[in-house]
């Protein structure tokens, strides 16, 4: 089953939708019926072929790659922070040497995390303003657009007539008698 028909169905449940795959008959045309029913040339029985998973839909439509690079960038920069701040601490409860300058680092660090959170959120308004939104003018100005444009037009069919008349060689008469 692909993606089109479980769109088109999502009210199917996970094993209805595996036993729909599935059928009653294998896959694989080549395997004698006997072999399909569970038995073996040999007449030992075996095991139905099951699948080890079952591809569900997506719930969220997967991010665009600039978002999802920053949020990877974002997430390893947080969880390296993360452990600098544990380590940070321990060095700080053992009285170690090193909890000075992890704790200046452990700082340091956090405002680069907060920076490549920040990042994440700039980088998918950005991207949303680019390609994301599909504009679509308002009523009024829509309304203002369409007079500039029957303007326009009326213009030009004026100078068009006055053009016309021009060429004829009259200066506006009507008849050449």
């Amino acid at each position: 089953m692909g993606t089109v028909e479980r769109r088109e169905a999502p009210e199917e449940s996970v094993t209805e939708r595996s036993a729909g795959r599935r059928g009653h008959e294998a896959p694989d045309r080549d395997i004698p019926a006997r072999e399909r029913a569970g038995e073996s040339a040999r007449g030992q029985r075996q095991v139905p072929y099951r699948p080890l998973w079952v591809e569900e839909p997506a719930r969220r439509r997967r991010m665009p790659d600039p978002v999802r690079t920053a949020a990877v960038r974002a997430v390893l920069i947080i969880a390296v922070t993360l452990i600098q701040a544990m380590v940070a601490f321990l060095c700080a409860m053992a009285e170690s040497w090193p909890a000075f300058p992890m704790v200046i680092s452990s700082v340091a660090s956090t405002v680069v995390a907060t920076w490549a959170v920040v990042d994440v959120w700039v980088t998918r308004q950005v991207w949303k303003q680019r390609y994301g939104v599909v504009s679509e003018p308002s009523s009024t100005a829509r309304s203002l657009r369409r007079e500039r444009r029957s303007h326009r037009r009326q213009e030009r069919a004026a100078l068009r007539e006055q053009e016309r008349i021009r060429r004829r060689g009259g200066a506006g008469q009507l008849s050449h008698s």
